[in-house]
């Protein structure tokens, strides 16, 4: 096998294979990132509330203080609430961007095989008209 032969195969597989793998590995990564910091992020913020609610059942002392720490429940109910929601949405939106992405990459990938089964097929019928 000759060089040229061998670097052509190595260029094959680069752009049939090996570069499709590694973008979409890439991609993968990107998404991966992306959604650990998002739980990370909620986490951080679930926690934050849970500990302040923890604090401010602490600081009950008396009936006046047992009322004002029910009636704050429901603003934080609520707003943990929105939280929850903002979050879900912000996840479902991160796994459609990685839907549309990787649809990209599928796309580009079978039209770079296509031109290339193409160019295959000129130059080997090139061949076969120089035999």
């Amino acid at each position: 096998m000759s060089n040229e032969t061998f670097n052509n195969y190595t260029e094959q597989a680069e752009k049939l294979f090996v570069g499709p793998a590694r973008a979409y590995a890439k991609l993968a990564a990107d998404y991966t990132e992306k959604l650990v910091n998002a739980q990370i992020e909620a986490t951080r913020a679930y926690t934050e509330v849970g500990l302040g609610q923890l604090r401010s059942a602490l600081e009950i002392k008396d009936q006046k203080d047992l009322q004002a720490y029910a009636e704050g429940q429901q603003k934080v109910a609520r707003d943990l609430g929105e939280r929850v929601k903002g979050d879900a949405e912000n996840v479902v939106a991160m796994n459609q961007e990685f839907v549309n992405e990787a649809r990209k990459l599928v796309e580009s990938n079978v039209k770079s095989a296509s031109e290339a089964a193409k160019t295959a097929q000129a130059e080997t019928a090139k061949a076969a008209q120089a035999k």
